[in-house]
């Protein structure tokens, strides 16, 4: 499933009024799994679509997507073969990736958040 694939999966979600998050990879530092731009939208109930970094670390994305729901406040994470985090969640291709979670504003959460 391409980028383009996961925005229309976050804009259909968000035509549902759930209550979303959508995290995009803003930057990549020697081996990273998903190139930028790669996204990965999640909904309140935990369900996903998409990848940001083939699976090494979307558990702790997930979970702060599920944070940023509930606050409505975006996050940035990083993480990377010197981050102890990543270790535990299984980043260990010799790169880092910085990912930015942010709120999808849809008529059940409205203000705030991205509007899809």
């Amino acid at each position: 499933m391409d980028n383009t694939d996961i925005l229309a999966v976050a804009e259909r979600w968000a035509g549902e009024d759930r209550k979303l998050a959508l995290a995009t990879v803003i930057e990549t530092w020697g081996s990273a799994p998903r190139p930028e731009g790669s996204h990965l939208v999640v909904d309140a109930e935990g369900r996903f679509e998409g990848s940001v970094s083939g699976g090494c670390v979307e558990t702790a994305v997930i979970e702060t997507a599920l944070e940023v729901i509930r606050t409505g406040k975006p996050r940035v994470l990083e993480f990377g073969v010197s981050n102890e985090r990543a270790w535990e969640v299984g980043l260990a291709c010799g790169g880092r990736i910085q990912v930015y979670v942010e709120p999808i504003e849809t008529a059940c959460n409205a203000p705030g958040g991205q509007r899809i």
